[in-house]
């Protein structure tokens, strides 16, 4: 009866449909649709993932390019806020709205909310594209517009999940969601490779070129796309929707603000404005779970952490994305600011070469995700999560172990281990935690699961950066001055640029502009030009910020150890091998499946369960 079960989910449907009125012209059921669907809906899923994370990335890249072309200075102090909303906008917009949108997946049909994800992106890259304004307006503008394109993005990454676990039987999920999360964190990676080519080329193009595979995925999802999973139609909870937005907006602005100086001081975490956001935005979250637990149908179903595979999967989940989201910008500084520029790059190359150079990284994920998916359906997830972390801790400590000018092959190969580290975590991640959910609440489960991982990117960024920041400002300005001074700079000048903000140099190395050149600004005039020429050179700045630089990515690198190592002890604790798989392969009912499924997390209305005597063995 294996056939029929896989679709268990569409069974729900057609049962409660007959009991409640016809379906909708969107809502068939799986024996309806036929065997190939669910590889339509995996296709077509992973190619809304892959273009929604591609673009949450792709800006990075391309930022030097994108403010060059709009006539802003963003190292310019008036204009840092500009660059932190250019990067960190897409990501925090994702990450507070996906459990609402997950929850209007469950409710008004998850293919519907997905598709309308695709229409939202796809509308707001071509406004980005077409942007034709300078200066401020033009900032503001491709702003606003990111956000929107956020909103899509958080559109799709709520609902794929989902609709990926209604279509496939339970033996099949970790390859399906495996594929997905290929899409989802490889295309973060691609993202800046592409950005790399298209950026230098015209900068309009970085967002033009998603516009094609919008319109196709929009159409595709459209006619193809039908909601098979359990409609729950309930009222909205406006109270905890609200609560939860502006809780975690206040918290992860609080966080992008405090990377800024303040008052003298290297970051902003003595702001009273940031204090006030973080401390505000704890209030308000606090404020949420009171009201959730209050009332009758809350955004966030707190009874699912009861569930241990869902709470332990997702607190794996969160301490693995702190661990590596801020991994991308440590390793494009080192490149950008150090290694390249030591073996001959200029500064206004690295951007590019740090993309490409970051390709292993690339290929273990890509390698690993999707081979784990499929052997974790057969030998169960929890051997996989765990070992994934603990890969990936052992390569971050190697990366402290190696000098900063590195012998490249040594580094690819760490970057290749840390990849497949990942995606062995990734992909069996993600089916445990989507197997562990009741058919029912499937979006808002996802959209937890999601919120959580996009919210530790944003963390992980502030962690990252605040600790970087804090190991250079320690060592960084007594380099500077006595480099500098050293090679004609007035006595004066190179206090006064010793004493600028570490985050100033970080964001020149990072944009791919030449630190000293952008420092030093006309006082270069004044410097002997064979000094003039040495200070501003590929070797001078590299070798001055490579021992402080050492010290706050060390400190860096130390948090994600600890970060992957909890996670791995998490995932050691939260799976059973084969627990996901149920009875005897091929001879489940519709009942057995259905209630595994469900398993711990919630519970099949009776009737929809085949009785006991036919129902095979429950999970335990």
């Amino acid at each position: 009866m294996r056939p029929f079960a896989a679709g268990g989910e569409g069974f729900l449907v057609s049962v409660t449909a007959s009991r409640g009125g016809a379906p909708d012209r969107r809502s068939k059921s799986i024996a309806e649709l036929g065997p190939h669907y669910k590889w339509i809906a995996l296709s077509n899923t992973t190619l809304g993932m892959l273009i929604a994370t591609i673009n949450s990335s792709i800006v990075l890249i391309a930022l030097p390019d994108i403010f060059n072309g709009i006539g802003i200075n963003p190292l310019d102090p008036g204009n840092t806020s500009y660059l932190l909303w250019m990067m960190m906008g897409f990501l925090v917009v994702t990450a507070v709205l996906v459990v609402s949108f997950g929850r209007m997946g469950d409710m008004f049909g998850r293919a519907r909310m997905y598709n309308l994800g695709f229409l939202v992106f796809t509308i707001s890259s071509i406004m980005l594209a077409l942007t034709w304004m300078n200066g401020d307006a033009a900032a503001l503008w491709m702003i606003g517009w990111r956000i929107v394109q956020g909103i899509g993005g958080a559109f799709l990454m709520a609902n794929s999940s989902a609709i990926l676990t209604d279509a496939f039987p339970a033996n099949q999920r970790g390859l399906a969601l495996g594929i997905n999360g290929v899409a989802a964190i490889a295309g973060s990676f691609l993202g800046l490779l592409v950005g790399g080519l298209l950026a230098p080329v015209n900068w309009h193009w970085i967002f033009l070129v998603s516009v094609p595979f919008g319109v196709l995925g929009t159409i595709w999802a459209y006619l193809k796309l039908h909601d098979i999973g359990v409609r729950k139609h309930s009222s909205m909870d406006w109270g905890g929707n609200i609560t939860f937005a502006v809780g975690l907006i206040a918290i992860l602005v609080g966080i992008t603000y405090g990377l800024q100086p303040y008052d003298g001081a290297a970051m902003g975490w003595a702001n009273p404005w940031v204090l006030a956001a973080l401390i505000g935005g704890v209030l308000v979250l606090i404020a949420f779970v009171v009201i959730e637990t209050r009332v009758r149908n809350p955004l966030f179903q707190l009874s699912l952490f009861r569930n241990r595979e869902y709470s332990l999967g997702n607190f794996a989940n969160l301490l693995a994305s702190l661990g590596r989201g801020g991994l991308q910008f440590m390793l494009i500084i080192w490149l950008q600011g150090i290694w390249l520029p030591l073996h001959g790059y200029s500064f206004e190359q690295t951007p590019l070469w740090a993309g490409i150079y970051m390709l292993p990284m690339t290929v273990g994920f890509l390698v690993s995700a999707p081979l784990s998916g499929v052997l974790s359906d057969k030998m169960g997830q929890r051997w996989f999560t765990t070992g994934g972390m603990v890969i990936t801790a052992v390569t971050f400590f190697a990366l402290t172990l190696i000098p900063v000018d590195f012998n490249y092959v040594l580094f690819a190969v760490l970057l290749l281990v840390n990849g497949i580290g990942m995606g062995m975590f990734s992909s069996p991640n993600r089916a445990a935690v989507m197997n562990s959910l009741p058919a029912n609440v499937r979006g808002a489960g996802a959209g937890m699961n999601a919120t959580f991982q996009n919210a530790a990117m944003v963390l992980s960024i502030g962690i990252f950066f605040s600790l970087m920041i804090a190991g250079l400002t320690a060592r960084l300005p007594s380099a500077m001055q006595t480099g500098l001074v050293a090679h004609g700079v007035d006595a004066g000048t190179a206090h006064g640029i010793a004493q600028l903000p570490a985050v100033a140099v970080l964001f020149a190395a990072f944009l791919g502009v030449n630190p000293v050149q952008h420092l030093l600004g006309p006082a270069l005039g004044n410097v002997p030009p064979d000094q003039a020429a040495f200070l501003t050179g590929r070797g001078f700045f590299p070798s001055l910020i490579t021992d402080p630089f050492a010290d706050g990515l060390h400190v860096a690198f130390w948090f994600a150890i600890i970060a992957c190592l909890v996670a791995a002890v998490a995932s050691l604790m939260s799976g059973r091998k084969g627990a996901e798989l149920g009875t005897e392969q091929g001879t489940e009912s519709v009942g057995a499946e259905l209630a595994g499924v469900a398993g711990e997390a919630g519970t099949i209305p009776s009737e929809l369960v085949d009785p006991p005597a036919t129902a095979g063995t429950r999970r335990p």
